[in-house]
């Protein structure tokens, strides 16, 4: 069954939940926490391989009729595990990594996993890594990526909250003092051809994520996730009216349609696509800006030079 017949669905916010992922968990909680602990403790299935992770989300897109998805490596500097899943699956899977540019090594280490086509940019969390997006640490990356055609960078601006963590007992020390869209203008003025993404329209920051959208026409939003961060704004603010909001001021051309999803068996998130489909039915979005949300816009960002 397809995602929406006669839509090309390419899904820019997929979760790459690899063995190194469950390694990494394991090694925050210390002994005797191994991975099949922290899996029962979740509900969630743990991979053997990056391989049969890679060949399962294969599947699950083929079953929702996904035709291509922008895997994202959820463990810091996890760009091989990625890279495995590209490789195997270069017509269908593009990949982005969590990069924390304060560490030593991080630029060398960018270059290499572009050039060998392990990723096609990088994400950050400057709330997570306590850094501000102008830091000389970020531009030098941005001063990588932007020599190469076909490359994104996402900044996760806004609330930032993982509820795995929460479960797990792990702390969770994010500084949402870092995380303002706006601090994004300047590097995205500084960087025009580099294309950046915001997520979840802004995460609860709507307005500044508009705003910081508005000026630099090289920003776009993705549009994953339930969209929570709704019920902490002020007004009758639902998934029609955000939409309707981001079409007036952004336009079609800079919406990524995302589902977020993440872990198995629970797969791709298809009511996420649904319940967007029918927030931009209901406003009366034409078919022209819904085909290029749902695979259009992420469709020329990776593919088109």
């Amino acid at each position: 069954m397809t995602a929406s017949p006669g839509i090309d669905v390419f899904d820019a916010h997929v979760h790459f939940f690899s063995p190194a992922f469950f390694r990494s968990l394991s090694e925050q909680l210390g002994p005797p926490a191994s991975e099949a602990d922290i899996a029962g403790r979740l509900g969630w299935d743990v991979p053997e391989t990056a391989e049969s992770l890679a060949d399962r989300w294969i599947d699950e897109l083929d079953r929702n009729g996904v035709q291509r998805a922008m895997v994202i490596a959820s463990t810091l500097g996890d760009a091989t595990s990625v890279g495995v899943a590209v490789t195997r699956h270069p017509d269908r899977l593009s990949a982005v990594y969590m990069l924390n540019p304060m560490l030593p090594g991080a630029d060398m280490r960018l270059s290499s996993a572009i050039a060998e086509h392990k990723v096609s940019g990088f994400f950050l969390f400057p709330a997570m890594h306590h850094y501000l997006v102008q830091d000389h640490h970020v531009r030098s990356l941005l001063g990588i990526v932007s020599s190469y055609p076909n490359t994104i960078v996402y900044v996760h601006c806004g609330a930032l909250s993982m509820g795995f963590r929460r479960k797990l007992g792990l702390p969770s020390p994010f500084d949402l003092r870092y995380s303002n869209p706006l601090d994004l203008q300047g590097v995205a003025l500084d960087y025009p051809q580099v294309p950046f993404v915001i997520p979840h329209f802004g995460a609860g920051l709507f307005r500044e994520a508009l705003m910081v959208a508005e000026m630099c026409p090289n920003v776009y939003l993705d549009t994953s996730s339930s969209n929570g961060w709704m019920r902490w704004q002020s007004g009758d603010l639902d998934l029609k009216t955000v939409f309707r909001k981001a079409l007036e001021v952004v336009g079609p051309k800079r919406l990524l349609f995302g589902s977020d999803s993440s872990w198995f068996p629970r797969g791709w998130v298809k009511r996420i696509f649904e319940e967007q489909r029918e927030a931009l039915d209901a406003i009366g979005a034409p078919e022209e800006t819904v085909r290029a949300i749902f695979g259009g816009n992420l469709r020329a960002l990776l593919l088109e030079s």
